[in-house]
């Protein structure tokens, strides 16, 4: 078998620079919440593929579904000669979702595929077609996604023009000394300077930004977005593609604020490492398209669907949602622990088991550590833990262990990232 460095010369020679890697790892095989590369060593995986399994790798539930609708058929097109796997999982979302007005779902394969029809059904059903978005967000790399991210490197640089018609307004963080009212007020300032609120399709956020830094959006002020959109009739979109089945302690992120969105987006883990994304929104709102202005060949992969199922199955009987508190809770006093040792640590934010920690120098918010940042996340690499870096600044690590993972494992790689930390902060001390 070939070895990491071998395999990454061919990456090299194979693949574009543009498909960036965090490691120079090459996985051969995963269990739960572990990795091993193809030389044999073993991994604390922190990852969980950007928030992808959150129900551990290779759960058995999940790989027997998939297998038992590979030996009935692996495609045939929903569209075409559709299957029960598709409206089945179609109608436990429809049950799940938050709010008690009707739902539909329709499935897609990426979560960038689901943002932009999101903003094509929100377009459809207003006759309207502004967007408002926030600095900071991620929504993906495809030419709408990329005009809603609010992160120009490395997602927009030299990918323009972009479509028309997204205003973006700040996203409220408080380490930041941005607060929820700068927030409000931007968005009043946009609506008496730039665009009125009847040209307004649609408001898309993320209740917990991912790569823009793990900000959680004040439950007061999702709740104020909500009755403003409400006024102008403007459809409310809640990105949970990184947020959603359990990761923040709830089913899904927005329940935390007591909304309903009229649109919600779902990926990632929605299919525990399948291929599968999804929208699910207001009956009313879903059914404004006119039939063929929806789908694609490969949305509602028939295994990503059958995964699905499984995976709703495993957050119930496994209580993932409460596992994803008691994880955050075990970060959190690690963190706080770090924080009081060395002045690096400017700030930590947990919301179930979606955690960061921001680095700085000598604890100042406003002088971020990138170098740290990197350093952090390689040596644990080398150190046997899979890291994820992210921040508009480059400065936050983040966690996002499999729900699945034992405390005993998650305080063993804890373990070693203060050693690291301490061992790294010590180094800068002496050099400075």
């Amino acid at each position: 078998m070939a070895t990491n460095k071998e395999l990454q010369a061919l990456r090299e020679a194979a693949t574009p620079r543009g498909v960036g890697t965090q490691t120079t790892v090459y996985a051969d095989k995963a269990r739960n919440a572990e990795i091993w590369d193809v030389e044999g060593k073993r991994y604390i995986d922190l990852a969980a593929g950007i928030a992808v399994t959150n129900t551990g790798h290779n759960h058995p539930k999940i790989i027997a579904a998939v297998e038992a609708q590979l030996q009935r058929f692996s495609h045939t097109c929903f569209q075409v000669t559709p299957y029960d796997v598709y409206v089945k999982l179609a109608d436990r979302l429809n049950k799940l979702a938050p709010g008690t007005t009707p739902k539909k779902t329709i499935f897609l394969t990426t979560g960038a595929e689901a943002v932009e029809n999101t903003i094509k059904i929100a377009r459809k059903y207003t006759g309207r077609s502004g967007v408002i978005a926030f600095s900071g967000a991620f929504h993906g790399r495809t030419m709408m996604s990329m005009a809603l991210t609010g992160k120009v490197v490395p997602y927009k640089a030299g990918f323009g023009p972009f479509p028309a018609e997204v205003f973006h307004i700040p996203y409220p963080i408080a380490f930041h000394g941005i607060s929820m009212d700068d927030s409000l007020a931007a968005l009043d300032k946009l609506f008496k300077s730039d665009v009125e609120p009847a040209r307004i399709a649609a408001m898309i956020i993320e209740p917990v930004q991912g790569e823009g830094g793990f900000y959680p959006a004040p439950p007061e002020f999702l709740q104020a977005l909500r009755e403003i959109c409400d006024a102008h009739g403007i459809v409310f979109i809640a990105d949970e593609i990184q947020t959603g089945f359990g990761r923040t302690g709830k089913l899904f992120a927005v329940e935390h604020a007591g909304i309903e969105p009229d649109l919600m987006t779902m990926a990632k883990s929605l299919a525990g490492g399948f291929p599968l994304s999804g929208v699910v929104g207001k009956a009313e709102i879903m059914d404004s398209v006119e039939p063929g202005g929806l789908g694609g060949t490969y949305g509602g992969s028939p295994l990503g669907c059958a995964a699905g199922l499984a995976v709703l199955d495993v957050i119930e009987e496994q209580q993932l949602c409460s596992k994803a508190v008691a994880i955050g809770e075990q970060i959190r006093q690690w963190a706080l622990s770090l924080q009081q040792d060395t002045r690096c640590i400017g700030d930590i934010r947990i919301t179930g088991a979606m955690c960061a920690i921001e680095l700085v120098a000598d604890n100042d918010a406003d002088k971020p550590d990138p170098d740290l940042t990197k350093a952090l996340a390689a040596e644990a690499t080398r150190q046997g833990v899979i890291l994820l870096t992210c921040g508009v600044r480059g400065n936050v690590i983040r966690f996002l262990p499999p729900l699945t993972i034992g405390e005993e494992l998650l305080a063993e790689a804890l373990v070693t990232l203060g050693r690291i930390v301490r061992e790294l902060t010590g180094e800068v001390r002496k050099a400075g």
